[in-house]
């Protein structure tokens, strides 16, 4: 068994502690309302997680290929690879597991449309009257972009706006530690000059 000290297993350890804080905040997606912000915060947490852990999984396999220290032996080194694997495996299964949750929101979005929904709208239509349905479904699309673009713009503007008040709190934070630090200065002066 490898040291503790050895890098690739404290990035395995903490690759396994957020593949099971993962887990758990799918699991607590059940508790939360269907739509809403704080579902929405949560699912982009998970989102954000999961890439993480895609991030720290390649950084593992890269750690591999470039081992620090004592060279491994080939079954340590197929054991982690092993360890890799099933952790990459358990990833791709939470990762499907979320979005398969999210399949009912997407119904919410766009509207539940069976095939036979589809086709049902195709019976007994003749060449022209196929190429008017597929105008009308390029209308609603249309449309339906049209609202996505709308909505993509309104997330743009909120993400300037929280930009420019983040600009604005980091100059804020600045100009107080600069004024912490001339009324600690002066404070240090006095005492200095009291004693």
């Amino acid at each position: 068994m490898a040291a503790s000290s050895d890098p690739w297993i404290k990035e395995y350890n903490e690759a396994v502690k957020i593949a099971d804080d993962i887990n758990g905040m799918i699991s607590e997606r059940i508790s939360l309302p269907a739509s809403g912000p704080e579902t929405q915060r949560h699912a982009s947490a998970i989102r954000r997680k999961i890439t993480i852990l895609g991030t720290r999984l390649d950084g593992l396999h890269s750690l591999m290929s470039r081992p620090t220290g004592k060279p491994l032996t080939e079954k340590e080194m197929n054991r982690r690879k092993d360890m890799v694997a099933n952790l990459r495996s358990k990833a791709n299964q939470m990762a499907s597991a979320f979005n398969m949750s999210n399949f009912a929101n997407r119904d919410s979005l766009l509207g539940p449309e069976t095939k036979a929904d589809a086709m049902s709208r195709t019976v007994g239509s003749d060449n022209s009257g196929l190429v008017g349905l597929q105008r009308q479904i390029m209308k609603e699309q249309d449309e339906g972009l049209e609202k996505l673009e709308e909505t993509v713009i309104s997330t743009k503007h909120i993400a300037l706006a929280v930009n420019e008040e983040l600009d604005l709190h980091t100059r804020l934070i600045d100009d107080l530690d600069q004024h912490v630090e001339v009324t600690d200065s002066r404070l240090r002066h006095s005492l200095a000059a009291k004693t």
